[in-house]
């Protein structure tokens, strides 16, 4: 039985190997892939030998190196260089809409933006009627404050 697993490692580095993508895939960090190309590296020394110490042994070296090496050049090309990212809301800044219900003197309105539907007041005050293209400048919990443009 042993020497069934031990012939067979390959089928347990390649199972690591996509659990690790699999993984991968929800953090979007480029950590967890430097472990699935050390098991893909496991997978092949497995190939060419069945001693368990040397497929670890490779399995933590391609890995560390991986993280020292492969990571960084991935960070660099494939994420903005912008340290802060804006989601959500925060995104919404800048962002160009179109009033879809009046946006009242001194009140509120609603402004549509790239499918949703924003409670929005007017920058300066004024009313802004429907359908007019507005500009968000500034956002106060879920109230968007929008100008004319």
């Amino acid at each position: 039985m042993i020497e069934y697993f031990a012939s067979n490692m390959w089928q347990l580095w390649g199972i690591i190997f996509f659990i690790c993508l699999i993984l991968e895939l929800s953090s979007g960090d480029f950590f967890i892939i430097c472990f699935s190309i050390g098991a893909l590296a496991s997978a092949i020394v497995s190939a060419i030998t069945t001693s368990i110490t040397t497929q670890v042994l490779t399995f933590a070296v391609v890995s560390a190196l991986s993280i020292f090496f492969v990571r960084p050049v991935m960070l660099k090309y494939l994420h903005k260089p912008d340290k802060e990212r804006l989601s959500n809301a925060d995104a919404l800044i800048g962002q160009e809409g179109r009033v879809s219900e009046a946006i009242e003197a001194n009140g509120h309105g609603r402004v549509a933006i790239d499918g949703d539907d924003w409670k929005a007041v007017s920058a300066d005050g004024e009313a802004i009627e429907a359908g007019a293209r507005v500009k968000v400048v500034g956002r106060e919990s879920i109230i968007i404050t929008v100008e004319r443009i």
